[in-house]
């Protein structure tokens, strides 16, 4: 198997819903590709995390900050300014 042949069935195989021996083949592929293996665990974790729908509270002065900077690059990009 193939890193391309990996990504294109990836959500299927993180979610457990491939035929058991294309996982045996991903498996195989994840022992010897590190950078695979890293987008897997990436893509495991952020399911984890929406899964468990943990809500985190961000501090009021980084979501004021976060607003106007994504206001000011919203009206860069859209209004021309």
């Amino acid at each position: 198997m193939k890193c391309e042949d990996l990504l294109r069935t990836l959500n299927d195989y993180v979610d457990g819903e491939i035929d058991p021996g294309v996982c045996d083949d991903f498996a195989e592929h994840l022992q010897g590709c590190n950078p695979c293996q890293i987008v897997v665990d990436t893509i495991r974790k952020t399911v984890s995390l929406y899964k468990n729908e943990q809500v985190y509270e961000v501090p009021l002065e980084f979501r004021t900050r976060m607003h106007d900077a994504l206001r000011d690059r919203w009206q860069e990009t859209h209004c021309g300014a």
